[in-house]
């Protein structure tokens, strides 16, 4: 990830493009607050580990932690591109991995709305997979505007193949 965070930024050498949206999120109950690896705060910022945080979290859970699995990870992706193309949203790349998804897009919208349809829709194909599930997701995510074709380049390559 510390590979995206430095190709995020406002190099003037750099030829600009119209604005993309790099959106993350993660599976319910898979990077809890206190988690080991850090976690984020929205009224604070990125945290440190705490294994207290982490016990609290983790006993306020309702339903196990959500790992999807093969076809329901082919189900994510078939369905954020057909909202593309709906939408008439450009998609440079998506890739759902078992715990968490990237998806980087060009749209006219607010920042948070692709990712907010994007769980929605989801969540109602998933659903008959596992019927008795509630929450497949964390309640929200990351989102970040990229405004250099080099800085889109790398994190299409990045969410592509690592």
């Amino acid at each position: 990830m510390h590979v995206i965070a430095e190709t995020i930024g406002t190099n003037e050498s750099e030829s600009s493009m119209s604005f993309a949206i790099f959106t993350t999120w993660t599976t319910y109950g898979t990077w809890l607050p206190g988690d080991n690896r850090g976690w984020f705060d929205p009224n604070v910022g990125l945290c440190e580990p705490d294994a207290l945080q982490l016990r609290e979290a983790t006993l306020m859970m309702t339903e196990f932690a959500v790992v999807l699995d093969h076809t329901q990870r082919q189900i994510v992706n078939r369905i954020i591109v057909d909202h593309c193309q709906i939408r008439g949203w450009e998609l440079h790349a998506v890739n759902c991995r078992s715990n968490h998804v990237h998806v980087l897009l060009s749209a006219e919208t607010r920042i948070e709305i692709p990712r907010e349809q994007f769980k929605a829709w989801c969540t109602r194909k998933l659903c008959p997979t596992v019927p008795q599930r509630k929450k497949w997701w964390t309640e929200r995510g990351w989102d970040v505007y990229v405004d250099h074709e080099k800085s889109r380049q790398a994190i299409a390559e990045y969410i592509r193949n690592q």
